[in-house]
């Protein structure tokens, strides 16, 4: 190797790319705008839905209930609830968003109760979706309230202390920091993010130095240069590389900034994942610098993975084009790991840390929530760049092709 030809074709590369619109696009613009719009975007609208759901008085029916006037006057008075009329077929109009729950009250409540009986209220309600999941809490509390009064009134009508069904009190209490709160939140998000931002931004550079020089016509100049190939493949895998590394570094960058900012401008946790997990805490949610540092360490073995990947399978392609429909299918190949690594019940073990890209997820999730494991940590990283030197020797082979360089 030499690396003096190897610098000379990288900055020659690297000028021809800054000048491509497409490469800065993909490395600069991408991690710079998605991040934050996605942080404080996502975690704006969030915001707003849940407070206008929220604000807005629950849609409820009663189903039964006219032999039981103290309860449905209850159900009236609550301001949360907005009492609709009964339809034959309650339980279509629940699963059809019409109303957020539908309460089924047995006939003779009211009776049942005062004769020391134990009634079963039902509350229908559409399981997975957002208002009917905040009209099914608002009716259960409202009925763990009623119950509560019931049992009172008939304590003191009886002479009897509450101690007997209440014996004693529970609180709960937050003892994790901030920044293994916030980590935890969005760890599985952030690092997701991360590999997706990784893999696209060495996508246009490795079609751009391959496919795209065989379309441009200059790969043939280029080749008979007296270089030796090994010092044209490096400088090119160095360029994509770099660009992959940048777009990596942006995203984590503005990814930090944005973690700090969402607090003042949202008034909580920022971005989807944050903001759901803020509506259940007042605890405020940071992330933990020095894991976003050991984020972008642990990444970018990664990158060398995905950019020597990518020229290779760039290279088999005769046009820009041809490559990006080479290429572009890959990204499922990512995306389904990576995702994985964000699934509960999914964790780290001698065998998750030799899976590719789901590791990275799984480790960086962890980093981000103040868990430095540093045994699963050597391991990851050396199983990546093990992978990412496969995948470099097999692009300076490819490389040395002929068949493959010059495909009819």
């Amino acid at each position: 190797m030499n690396w003096s030809a190897i610098r000379t074709i990288y900055c020659k590369e690297l000028r021809d790319s800054i000048r491509d619109r497409r490469t800065l696009i993909s490395t600069i613009v991408v991690p710079t705008i998605i991040i934050p719009l996605l942080i404080f975007g996502a975690g704006f609208v969030m915001k707003n839905i849940v407070k206008k759901a929220r604000s807005e008085a629950s849609p409820v029916m009663l189903v039964g209930g006219a032999d039981s006037p103290r309860l449905i006057a209850a159900f009236k008075a609550n301001d949360g609830f907005r009492i609709v009329p009964v339809t034959e077929d309650y339980k279509a109009a629940v699963s059809n968003k019409q109303v957020r729950v539908a309460v089924e009250i047995p006939a003779g409540f009211d009776a049942a109760l005062d004769a020391g009986e134990v009634p079963v209220v039902r509350i229908l309600h559409y399981e997975g979706e957002m208002k009917s999941s905040m009209g099914r809490n608002q009716v259960d509390n409202f009925l763990e309230r009623y119950r509560s009064e019931h049992v009172q009134t008939a304590l003191r009508e009886r002479g009897l202390s509450e101690s007997l069904v209440t014996p004693f009190k529970i609180e709960s209490k937050n003892v994790a920091p901030p920044e293994k709160v916030g980590g935890n939140a969005i760890g599985g998000f952030v690092p997701y993010m991360i590999i997706i931002l990784c893999f696209t931004g060495a996508m246009y550079p490795a079609m751009d130095l391959t496919a795209g020089e065989k379309e441009r016509g200059t790969m043939e100049t280029l080749l008979c240069s007296p270089v030796n190939r090994i010092n044209i493949v490096l400088g090119k895998f160095l360029l994509v590389l770099t660009a992959s590394a940048a777009t990596v570094a942006l995203a984590i960058a503005m990814m930090g900034l944005s973690a700090f900012l969402a607090p003042i401008v949202l008034g909580g946790g920022g971005g989807a994942a944050a903001a759901a997990a803020a509506a259940k805490s007042a605890t405020p949610m940071l992330i933990d610098p020095l894991g976003l540092v050991g984020v972008f360490a642990m990444v970018i073995p990664v990158a060398v993975l995905f950019a020597a990947v990518e020229l290779t399978v760039a290279l088999f392609a005769k046009s820009f084009k041809e490559a990006q429909s080479y290429v572009s299918p890959m990204m499922i190949l990512v995306f389904l790991p990576a995702m994985m690594g964000m699934l509960p019940g999914v964790e780290l073990s001698v065998k998750t840390a030799l899976i590719p890209i789901m590791n990275i997820s799984l480790v960086c999730k962890e980093m981000l929530s103040g868990v430095w494991n540093w045994s699963y940590i050597a391991l990851i990283f050396g199983s990546s760049a093990f992978y990412a030197a496969i995948a470099l020797a097999v692009c300076v082979r490819m490389f040395k092709r002929e068949d493959v360089i010059f495909r009819a």
